[in-house]
């Protein structure tokens, strides 16, 4: 089956102005981002051969404050059925963590927090919270979180997604070898440059 890409792209910006608001655009220098996630979320495996993405694997879109991440996760979703998932930020889960402590781990460890069909997660803003405490143990709660998904990904196959202004090397800085190493089979890596401008008015 053979898709417009520019036809869906116009579409994704019509629904970006409905859920966003009328400032909402899609940029020239975005094109191939969009055209990897459309490819991806369609599973149109010809063209994410093209692109370099693995249908099998999640998504990281990282890229500089403002390039647009959270909005273009929150917006691709609608593209089809078949790739529903959560949008959840990461420091929502580190304030669940202060309140519930290491179950919290648990809840987003085990592919049963949400319906069947959002079992996937897109976790945003990847290295805004902080190593969290819970009763004197301090605990890097997305590194443990990210670990057990992995496990659940060779496992079950179960996706997850991120968002991430964080640069490789800072992310093993923040998470450790063992999380980055992983992150690799987990993950496509897509990258807006680091000279992409702030789209927040």
């Amino acid at each position: 089956m053979r898709h417009n890409y520019q036809e869906i792209t116009q579409w994704l910006e019509k629904k970006g102005k409905e859920l966003f608001g009328i400032h909402f655009k899609i940029y020239k220098e975005d094109k191939t981002i969009i055209e990897k996630l459309i490819a991806y979320m369609l599973k149109d495996e010809k063209r994410a051969i093209e692109l370099n993405i693995s249908l099998e694997k999640g998504i990281l879109l990282s890229g500089p404050i403002g390039c647009g991440k959270t909005s273009l996760m929150t917006l691709i979703k609608h593209i089809t059925e078949k790739e529903k998932y959560h949008v959840k930020s990461c420091r929502d889960v580190s304030f669940e963590f202060i309140q519930d402590g290491y179950e919290v781990i648990h809840r987003y460890s085990k592919g049963k927090l949400y319906q069947p069909k959002y079992n996937t997660i897109c976790f945003d803003d990847l290295g805004t919270e902080s190593n969290l405490k819970y009763f004197g143990n301090e605990c890097n709660v997305m590194a443990e979180i990210i670990l057990s998904r992995y496990d659940l990904f060779v496992s079950k196959k179960l996706k997850t997604h991120i968002t991430t202004n964080l640069s490789a090397s800072e992310i093993e800085q923040h998470y450790g070898n063992r999380v980055r190493s992983r992150m690799r089979e987990l993950f496509n890596l897509i990258a807006y440059d680091n000279t992409s401008k702030d789209k927040r008015r």
